[in-house]
């Protein structure tokens, strides 16, 4: 985040594209692990913005342990996502280029999360969206798990 708070003190609310790296944690149940946002109280897939010198590999690892509060691997690029426009509740606008990954835990072991960016982790079957997405990004990452395991 000091990346991104440095280029807005720079840029003010112009429009940016912004990298960003999400990750689909499954269970033995098919369930998706989703966090609900401490800015929005909104469902979404753990993730966020690249750190200058990142990967997006690297990002979707930090930003699910910060989120979700576990360490993973990415084992699959589902789709780079770049035809998303969100404008924050502050009037900041971007377009968020997003790396979707399907991941798998590297242990079970559960460490505390950013408590100002979760407020809770709860895993989701697929047949049954949660309340609300955080934005249409998020909706339709839902949709490309969906027909990655074939549940369309």
């Amino acid at each position: 985040m000091p990346y991104i708070k440095k280029l807005r003190k720079k840029v003010g609310h112009e429009p940016l594209i912004m990298t960003s790296a999400s990750g689909a944690l499954l269970n033995d149940n098919n369930q998706v692990l989703l966090q609900a946002r401490a800015d929005t109280g909104d469902w979404g897939f753990p993730g966020g913005y690249m750190e200058y010198g990142e990967a997006f590999s690297d990002t979707v690892k930090r930003e699910f342990k910060e989120d979700a509060g576990f360490e993973i691997t990415p084992v699959k690029l589902l789709k780079i996502q770049d035809q998303n426009f969100y404008t924050y509740p502050n009037g900041d606008r971007v377009q968020p280029v997003n790396a979707f990954y399907l991941v798998k835990l590297v242990d079970g072991k559960h460490f505390a999360t950013k408590p100002d960016e979760t407020v809770k982790v709860q895993y989701f079957d697929l047949a049954k969206e949660p309340p609300k997405f955080f934005n249409d990004q998020h909706t339709e990452m839902w949709q490309i798990l969906k027909e990655e395991l074939s549940l369309k």
